[in-house]
Order: structure tokens, then C-alpha cells, then sequence
């Protein structure tokens, strides 16, 4: 799907990602193409926190499922805490899981506030998390287009999070350093190596 759309991915700071290791990945949101430049340039193993809206798509929906990703129900919170639980003892073993704290792609291009599923999850866990910043995606292809547009994005790695520290309780304190990380890398202007 990129090669004919013409867009490329490269990587920054990979060697952030030790090998074999679980994590929480938290990335901004910026357009569909986030996913494919995710999967094609972090090179672990990870399944998503996806909304349970998408269980009902056919084929889709089913495909999700059976390589166990996460569903989630947003509408309710105690449901919610359940699936993600169940969900990451379904996890093949040194599987990460990855999340996209806006919990939507954003519509303006910045970032927008962080939701607390996936930190309180790495919490509760003690799963370290990897910030990881996304540029150029909303070039390519920004929310609410159908027109793919040539280019390159940008899968940018932070500093490794260790969540041992914190607790349900400053949950906050540790939603604010992945987001300041993230927000470090962010280039809204990136252009990358195509234009």
C-alpha cells in the first residue's frame, strides 16, 4: 500500500527499542497512514487497543480479533478495564501494545490531550512505555481526505518511560512525560525525504 501510493517511512532512534521487550506504545495521531508507517518501521511484535466498534466490520473485524488485538468498549469505563485485562493475558509472549493516547486522529494537525487507558494499563502492568512520535503522516493523508499525496513519514523513538515508580494515582504525572516527549519530536512541518 505505500509503494503505490508513493510514501516512504524511515525511522529515527531505533536503538531506543530494546528487542524481545513489552511495551506500551504511545504515538500521536495524525492520519491513517500512522499504522502502516508503524508496522513497517518499528520492527517488534505489537497488537492495538482498538475501539470494539470494529469487531463488527466482516472479515476485518474477525482478522483483529483472531491475531488478538485489544477491544475496548469507550462507552463504558469498567468494561473497558475488563477487556484491556483479558486482552493482554491473550498477549503472545514479549508482544507490545500499541496506543494512540488521542484516542482519535486529530483534525487540526496538533496534539491533542492524551486519554489514561494505556498508562493506566503500563502501571498496573509495570510495562515500560515507548513514546513514539509520528511526522508527516497528515501530509500523506490528513483526516477526512480520500486523496493520498506522495511523501515521507517519520516514526521518531523517545527515551524508554520506566512506569515502576508511579501509581493510579500520579497516572497524571506520567501522561504529562510521555506527551512532553512526544510533543519534543513532533515536526509539523516535516517534509521528509520526498519533497
Amino acid at each position: 500500500m505505500l509503494a503505490v501510493s508513493f510514501v516512504r517511512t524511515e525511522i529515527k532512534n531505533k536503538a531506543r527499542i530494546t528487542k524481545g521487550r513489552s511495551y506500551i506504545i504511545i504515538s500521536n495521531h495524525q492520519s491513517h497512514y500512522d499504522i502502516l508507517a508503524l508496522v513497517t518501521t518499528l520492527g517488534v511484535q505489537f497488537r492495538w487497543f482498538i475501539k470494539r466498534e470494529i469487531l463488527k466490520v466482516p472479515l476485518f473485524g474477525y482478522g483483529l480479533y483472531a491475531s488478538r488485538n485489544i477491544f475496548i468498549d469507550r462507552s463504558d469505563t469498567a468494561r473497558a478495564i475488563e477487556s484491556i485485562n483479558k486482552g493482554i493475558e491473550r498477549l503472545p509472549t514479549g508482544a507490545s501494545v500499541m496506543v494512540f493516547a488521542e484516542g482519535t486522529r486529530s483534525s487540526d494537525g496538533r496534539i491533542q490531550e492524551f486519554k489514561k487507558g494505556g498508562f493506566v494499563t503500563a502501571i498496573m502492568r509495570k510495562i515500560p512505555i515507548l513514546p513514539v512520535t509520528v511526522n508527516g503522516s497528515r501530509r500523506v493523508l490528513p483526516k477526512g481526505s480520500l486523496v493520498v499525496k506522495p511523501g515521507t513519514i517519520q516514526a521518531v523513538i523517545g527515551d524508554p518511560i520506566d512506569t515502576s515508580g508511579y501509581t493510579t494515582e500520579t497516572v497524571q504525572a506520567l501522561i504529562d512525560k510521555t506527551r512532553r516527549t512526544i510533543m519534543a519530536n513532533f515536526d509539523p512541518e516535516y517534509r521528509g525525504r520526498a519533497d
